[in-house]
C-alpha cells in the first residue's frame, strides 16, 4: 500500500489510504483511450485529476497523469458536481476543438461569400483570430480548399449567375466581383470550364470526345473535354451511358473518340480494377461551389477507408448539411476519380450509389484487399 495525498473538492489536504484505485482505472476502457489521446473519444466521457483539480476531454495533450489520481465522469455536469474545475487547455467546458475551427471556417466562408472582392488572406486570418498560416492550414483541412480556391470558386459561382441574367459578359465580370476583365479571362477557363461568351451560349459548340468499353464493372464511358476528363459513367449498357451524356451536356458537341482515345480509356478501365491507385489524369469538375466542396472531401478519403455522409459534411464546415452532401454524392459523374463509393451510413451499411450499391460493393472490397 501506498499514502498518497489528495485535493478533496473543498481544497482541504486529506492523506488516504489506496490499494486498488490504480488498478481499477487501468482495467478501465475508458484509460486506454486517454493515455492515447483519443479525439474520437471526446464528448463521450471525461476525466478529472484529483492532484490538480481539474477535469479533462480524453484528447487533452497534458502529461499524462498517475491513474491513481484519476477519476471518470460521463458529462461536463458529473464533472463540476464532483468539485472539479475545467482544463484551460483543452476546455473540456466548450466545443471540441474541430468542431471550433469547422464553425469559425464557416463563418469565414459567409464574410468570403459577402465581400464584393475576395479579402486578402491576412485579413482573414485576424477575423479568425489565427495566424495567417495556422488559418490557411485549418481553413484548408475543414474545406479541402485554400482561401484564395474557395474565393475563386465564389466568384466563378456568382459569374455564372451574372452570365445568366447581365446583359453583356463585361457587365457580368464586374458585378460578380472582378476588378477588371483581363483578370477574369485570366482564369475563365478554371472557373467556367469553356469562354463566358460560351458559357453563356450553355456551352453551345463545347467539343467534347467519348469512348464507350467494357470492364468488369459492366460498361463505361470516359469522355473528356480541352481541359480534362469531365465524366466516368458505370452503367449496363452503351445507350444508357451515352444518354447519361447527352443529358449532361445537351448544347456540346459530343464526338466519337479515335484510337488515340483508347489509351486514355484504358488507363481508366485500370483504375476500374484498382480503384486505391487513383488517377493521374487533369480532371474537368464541374459543378457548384458547394458541390465542389463535396468532391474535394471525398477525394480526401483514402483508399480502403470510409467516411460517412455526417462526417463529409463535417469536413466542409457544414455538419448540417448531410443531406446536400448526399445530393453532391449522388450529381458527381467522375466514378471512382471522385471516390463517392468511399461514403457510407453512420452505422457503416452502404447507402444507395448512382451506379448501384452492387458495383459500390465490389469497389470497396477491392481497395480493402488492395
Amino acid at each position: 500500500m501506498r499514502q498518497l495525498v489528495l485535493v478533496d473538492p473543498s481544497h482541504r489536504v486529506c492523506p488516504m489510504i489506496l490499494t486498488d484505485q490504480t488498478h481499477t482505472t487501468e482495467r478501465d476502457p475508458r484509460w486506454a483511450r486517454v493515455k492515447a489521446r483519443d479525439r474520437s473519444a471526446d464528448g463521450q466521457f471525461f476525466y478529472s485529476v484529483a492532484t490538480t483539480g481539474v477535469y479533462c476531454r480524453p484528447s487533452c495533450a497534458a502529461r499524462t497523469a498517475n491513474p491513481v489520481n484519476v477519476a471518470f465522469h460521463d458529462t461536463v455536469n458529473d464533472a463540476l458536481a464532483a468539485g472539479f474545475r475545467a482544463c484551460k487547455r483543452c476546455r473540456p467546458d466548450e466545443p471540441p476543438l474541430q468542431v471550433r475551427y469547422a464553425e469559425t471556417v464557416a463563418r469565414i466562408c459567409r464574410l468570403i461569400d459577402e465581400a464584393e472582392t475576395p479579402p486578402v488572406l491576412a485579413t482573414l486570418a485576424r477575423s479568425a483570430d489565427l495566424s495567417p498560416w495556422h488559418f490557411h492550414r485549418v481553413f484548408k483541412a475543414v474545406t479541402g480548399l485554400t482561401p484564395r480556391a474557395y474565393a475563386d470558386a465564389r466568384r466563378g459561382a456568382r459569374v455564372r449567375q451574372e452570365l445568366e441574367t447581365s446583359e453583356t459578359v463585361t457587365s457580368a465580370i464586374y458585378d460578380a466581383g472582378f476588378n477588371s476583365a483581363g483578370r477574369f479571362y485570366e482564369q475563365s477557363d478554371d472557373l467556367l470550364g469553356m469562354t463566358p461568351g460560351r458559357y453563356r451560349a450553355g456551352g453551345q459548340g463545347a467539343d467534347i470526345r467519348f469512348a464507350i468499353g467494357d470492364c468488369s464493372l459492366g460498361s463505361i464511358l470516359v469522355a473528356r473535354s480541352e481541359i480534362g476528363i469531365c465524366a466516368i459513367l458505370l452503367g449496363d449498357g452503351p445507350e444508357i451511358l451515352l444518354q447519361d451524356l447527352q443529358d449532361r451536356f445537351p448544347k456540346a458537341n459530343l464526338i466519337g473518340a479515335d484510337r488515340d482515345f483508347e489509351a486514355l480509356v484504358a488507363r481508366v478501365v485500370g483504375l476500374v480494377e484498382a480503384p486505391g491507385l487513383g488517377l493521374d489524369l487533369p480532371l474537368d469538375i464541374r459543378g457548384t461551389v458547394f458541390q465542389q466542396r463535396v468532391w474535394q472531401a471525398l477525394r480526401g478519403v483514402p483508399a480502403g477507408t470510409t467516411a460517412t455522409y455526417s462526417q463529409i459534411a463535417a469536413r466542409i464546415g457544414q455538419p448540417s448539411a448531410v443531406r446536400a452532401v448526399a445530393g453532391a454524392c449522388a450529381a458527381n459523374a467522375l466514378a471512382i476519380a471522385i471516390p463517392c463509393h468511399r461514403v457510407v451510413r453512420n452505422d457503416g451499411s452502404l447507402s444507395g450509389y448512382r451506379w448501384g450499391v452492387e458495383r459500390k460493393k465490389a469497389l470497396l472490397d477491392r481497395e480493402s484487399a488492395g
